[in-house]
């Protein structure tokens, strides 16, 4: 099994095995250990489950004439093959991160119409504001 979780050269689909075998730990009560094979075989159904919904969310995605995997997809394919209680969480998660893809757009300053020596200044107090709060931090 290589470090991804997937079968020796199966390098289409991985996961860090690190932080699945952390959510492991955390999902466990305290008084109870998980041995490294058992955590090796969550991985791998873990990788199993991806590549499931992945496959099946593509084959949505093509017969609906797309060339692109959107979250509608994968949330039909959830629904499909029984995963209907994922959906409510999938949804949620989706809507988060659109938020905060729309917050991250809104937090970039305006550069348009802006000269390549004013980009530069910005540029240039930011990195100087930057370093100040490392330095604060310290």
């Amino acid at each position: 099994m290589s470090d991804l979780g997937g079968p020796p050269g199966d390098d289409d689909v991985g996961l860090p095995k690190a932080t699945v075998f952390k959510l492991i730990q955390e999902m466990l009560p305290p008084d109870i250990a998980c041995s490294k094979e058992a955590k090796d075989v969550i991985v791998e159904c873990c990788v199993e489950w991806v590549k499931l919904i992945s496959t099946q969310s593509n084959t949505i995605c093509d017969e609906s004439s797309k060339k692109t995997i959107s979250p509608e997809h994968v949330i039909e394919a959830l629904r499909q093959l029984g995963f209907e209680d994922f959906i409510p969480e999938v949804e949620e998660s989706n809507k988060e991160f659109k938020q905060s893809q729309k917050d991250r757009t809104r937090n970039q300053p305006d550069t348009a119409g802006m000269s390549q020596d004013e980009l530069l200044a910005m540029q240039e107090r930011l990195f100087a504001a930057s370093q100040a709060r490392f330095e604060a931090g310290q």
